[in-house]
């Protein structure tokens, strides 16, 4: 569980590292897309999608990766919320762009396989914040 949500993360993170890079190098067509399709969107370019896309979920699915690998006791969290990052991006972009293509289906099913696997990372090691929640249930014999 812990080698694939790595592997998830960091796939998603060069991913976004690299088109949020495309972004802000071309805001007026990055990877060939026309600035047209902003149309109902609040954007005029894609440089400001591209520094979220970079920074938010690229830079956070990195920062997920590492902190999985390293063990840290804030990893499920972590990961957690650029799972969530990522879904909410993809339905987000969906909404602005008026569009579904396969890219954002597939994802879409990544960042849910993602919070998935983080949220059994952190019931299955009672990591932070689950450890809290579960220590006041415990003391309020609530659960065992």
């Amino acid at each position: 569980m812990r080698r694939t949500l790595i592997g998830l993360h960091t796939f998603v993170g060069i991913g976004a590292l690299a088109g949020g890079a495309a972004a802000l190098l071309n805001p007026y067509e990055p990877l060939g897309v026309p600035v047209d399709a902003l149309e109902f969107s609040p954007f005029d370019n894609y440089l400001i999608p591209g520094i979220i896309l970079f920074t938010v979920i690229g830079l956070g699915s990195i920062s997920s990766a590492l902190l999985l690998y390293s063990g840290s006791r804030f990893r499920g969290c972590v990961s957690a919320t650029f799972s969530w990052a990522l879904v909410i991006w993809i339905v987000v972009q969906c909404l602005m762009l008026r569009t579904i293509h396969f890219l954002h289906i597939t994802f879409l099913a990544i960042g849910v396989t993602e919070v998935i696997l983080s949220t059994a990372t952190m019931l299955r090691h009672e990591l932070f914040p689950l450890n809290v929640i579960m220590r006041i249930f415990r003391e309020k014999h609530l659960y065992r």
